[in-house]
């Protein structure tokens, strides 16, 4: 299979004063096409920004990330919101949703972006998979926490995205609403056949994932591996529980 990520020597430092501040450290891991992963830890471990630095929303001190065979360090910042606009899709915790587009508009702005054909068509479809074909035209502020988190999830597959980052995507949505929205990510992640990186606290949800890698202070302690049975990442979870 085709690598989709691949994360070498990664770092991320700043400097207050004489002093070096290490964010991440040495960071190694390489996911293939279709991969689903779980990046988890306590909260300051680095998990976001090691996100953002696997996006290209920030550049690493030092280090290489390779996105699709594309080496981020040697691209503008320019180039590297369009290789987001092409192959990158993202879900937030806090949705993300432009409040004066309704979930139809929302849902199209990527395409839009990208000048695909027929956006509206294809936003509609997407809502209707996600349950919502009664809700296009209606506005954030008139949806529920799981109402705009589906249209954030059909939002990031709209342009069918080689590679999605969902940072927390359940953190604020209560248990039922996150089993939900849990199974229409992983619904459609294999749908379309997306490399998958969640950003989570949740242990339950990591354990859905194929890999597993805990972030502490800044560096990669442990990981589960892509082959490992699910008996294997039930210890491995029950371990950090």
């Amino acid at each position: 299979m085709s690598i989709a990520l691949d994360v070498k020597n990664l770092s991320k430092y700043y400097i207050s004063g004489s002093k070096r501040l290490a964010v991440l450290e040495d960071i190694n891991f390489t996911l293939e096409k279709e991969d689903t992963c779980a990046i988890i830890g306590p909260s300051g471990s680095g998990k976001t920004t090691l996100m953002g630095l696997c996006a290209g929303l920030d550049t690493p001190s030092s280090g290489e990330v390779f996105l699709q065979g594309l080496q981020l360090s040697k691209l503008t910042e320019d180039e590297r919101a369009q290789v987001r606009n092409r192959y990158v899709g993202f879900v937030f915790q806090n949705f993300q949703l432009i409040p004066t587009l309704n979930a139809l508009e929302n849902v199209m702005v990527p395409a839009e972006l990208q000048a695909m054909p027929s956006p509206s068509k294809l936003a509609k479809e997407l809502l209707e998979t996600v349950g919502l074909q009664d809700r296009l035209t209606h506005y954030p502020v008139q949806l529920s926490g799981g109402e705009q988190q589906r249209v954030a999830l059909a939002r990031a597959f709209i342009n069918k995205p080689s590679i999605l980052f969902a940072d927390e995507p359940t953190g604020n949505l209560d248990d039922e609403t996150s089993h939900q929205i849990e199974s229409l990510l992983f619904d459609l992640n294999k749908q379309a056949g997306t490399t998958l990186v969640i950003v989570t606290h949740d242990l339950e949800l990591a354990q859905k994932t194929q890999h597993i890698m805990r972030i502490k202070g800044g560096q990669l302690q442990d990981r589960i591996p892509r082959d490992s049975n699910d008996s294997d990442k039930a210890s491995f979870i029950s371990d950090l529980a």
